[in-house]
């Protein structure tokens, strides 16, 4: 099946998908009591698929939805200051055509890069059980082996890097840490970044300037294959 369609099986699935229950009365529970500040909005509700450019040549992976943000909004990264830092680097360094990305309707595009999370639906306290992210598992597996033209898996935490290496079954796993690379036997790369959430980026474990420098290496790396 060509992988833009393969991709769009995938995130249909996503979305209507139960088997964790759990993380379906979590994330519905959310959606009907909301954050005062979205008390007006209807919250999406159910599982986030991923979203970008189904021929991307970088894949960037986080871990799950957040309940106030793609949780909210139906988009990965959409809607949070997670995101508000991802989409503004990705769109200095031109892999998005603007800067903001807050609904699904704001016609955010990006540019060669794709975003996915392993588990795909909101987690309480932001921690999915093992079971839960085995029950994700099948859909991440399916999203990679879909973006065939991916060259750069880049990583963002510990928790990002754990289920690629994972899936891709590295072992022994090299030792995370911001900025490390990861050269793999068929030609990819795992580039590791810490996780843009608001815990890092408003202590400075995260910059902007750190993060930019991570986005342009997976650059350079796509253009040296």
């Amino acid at each position: 099946m060509d992988p833009i369609r393969t991709l769009e099986k995938v995130n249909k699935e996503v979305t209507v998908c139960a088997a964790c229950p759990r993380l379906v009365s979590w994330r519905e529970k959310v959606s009907i009591e909301k954050r005062a500040a979205f008390i007006e909005e209807d919250y999406w509700g159910k599982g986030v698929p991923g979203f970008g450019d189904p021929k991307a040549r970088i894949l960037v992976v986080g871990l799950a939805p957040a309940a106030h943000g793609a949780n909210r909004t139906g988009r990965v990264f959409t809607g949070d200051r997670s995101g508000d830092f991802l989409f503004a680097a990705l769109h200095r360094v031109g892999l998005a055509n603007q800067s903001e990305s807050i609904n699904r309707g704001d016609g955010l595009k990006l540019k060669d890069v794709y975003i996915t999370a392993p588990v795909k639906c909101a987690p309480p306290a932001n921690k999915p059980t093992p079971q839960e992210k085995a029950n994700c598992q099948p859909f991440f597996e399916r999203e990679l082996n879909a973006l065939k033209q991916v060259k750069v898996i880049l990583v963002l935490g510990q928790i990002g890097y754990q289920s690629v290496t994972a899936e891709l079954g590295l072992k022994p796993r090299p030792k995370f840490g911001h900025g490390a690379e990861v050269s793999l036997s068929d030609g990819r790369t795992i580039l590791c970044s810490y996780h843009v959430s608001q815990q890092n980026t408003f202590t400075g474990k995260l910059t902007e300037s750190m993060f930019d420098s991570v986005l342009n290496r997976a650059k350079e790396l796509i253009k040296e294959q």
